[in-house]
């Protein structure tokens, strides 16, 4: 019991909340906290001025002015408090982002009582603001900023409420275990698919004959038009030509150890631009990291699991 309350009464609950969990939160007296604003500072310095005058001159009209603005505010408090009390929240869905775009997470509200609660404030990065109407419900998504790959986590979401005066605010910090996978940045500079044929017989990969297609090549004055990728022409993805060759490699490697780059960031960077192109170009292709490596394939099954495998090397 003396434990409990002693956590119950740690001053970091103030800023951090407890402890980050997966099931709904339901807003109790325990996660809300409540402090005056600056209005309601002020406010107290005007009953403070009232009750002055009122003492000086023995006012009886100063003394009920003053003590009906008091019980005004001391009321505020408790709708303030109630403006959240019994709200519960839920998290919601995530979906993967590149590395430098802001990562979407998906909040959803639900108020179990029978009034309105409005003037709500939820604030991750950024502020939202949203009234939900009794037995309500409300759906919304809050953004973080992400800056490398990886897993983000969102940190602390907090809801708060000035409701009604503005004279107190009321908040509650809560934590989920809410985090999203941040694909590496694609490269900016789009350049040619790299040539596999050295590494098909390493890999195992079978030969089929004299005409065998083995990947993309950027286009040469002199290639015959009947060899340009016109999907990815089409698409924006550059002026590539079809390479072919007598038993090279039928399938596309993207190979870390081949990639050009002066840090592991831009290498990987690199294999993303890479697998997007790709699977633009509805290529076969396979991904090869050191300690990992992914057979040929297309589609988006086989994407998501290059572009995880990127972003968690």
């Amino acid at each position: 019991m003396r434990a409990e309350l002693k956590a119950r009464f740690k001053s970091h609950r103030l800023f951090a909340g407890e402890p980050a969990a997966d099931a709904p939160v339901i807003l109790t007296h325990r996660r809300i906290f409540i402090l005056p604003t600056l209005r309601g500072l002020s406010f107290v310095v005007v009953l403070i001025l009232l009750w002055l005058i009122a003492f000086v001159y023995n006012n009886n009209l100063a003394y009920l002015l003053t003590f009906l603005l008091g019980s005004v505010f001391f009321i505020t408090i408790l709708h303030t408090v109630k403006s959240l009390s019994g709200l519960s929240v839920q998290k919601g869905r995530v979906h993967p982002v590149f590395a430098g775009e802001a990562a979407g997470f998906m909040l959803h509200l639900n108020n179990l009582s029978n009034y309105e609660r409005p003037q709500l404030s939820v604030t991750l990065d950024s502020t939202e603001m949203l009234s939900l109407p009794a037995a309500g419900k409300a759906m919304l998504s809050l953004y973080s900023s992400t800056h490398k790959r990886g897993w983000h986590h969102a940190g602390k979401i907090t809801i708060a409420s000035c409701y009604p005066l503005g004279l107190f605010r009321a908040w509650s910090p809560i934590r989920f275990d809410f985090k999203v996978l941040v694909y590496p940045k694609p490269a900016m500079q789009e350049s040619p698919f790299p040539d596999t044929s050295p590494m098909a017989a390493s890999y195992g990969i079978n030969h089929k004959g004299s005409a065998d297609f083995y990947g993309l090549q950027t286009y040469q004055p002199g290639d015959s038009i009947k060899h340009i990728h016109w999907k990815a022409f089409a698409k924006g993805l550059g002026v590539y030509s079809k390479h072919y060759g007598d038993g090279s490699a039928t399938e596309l490697w993207l190979d870390f150890q081949q990639t050009q780059g002066a840090s592991v960031e831009q290498r990987l960077s690199q294999l993303c631009r890479w697998v997007l192109d790709a699977e633009r170009a509805n290529l076969r292709y396979g991904l090869v990291l050191p300690g990992l490596s992914l057979a040929p394939d297309n589609g988006a099954a086989h994407s998501i699991q290059c572009l995880e495998a990127l972003a968690l090397f």
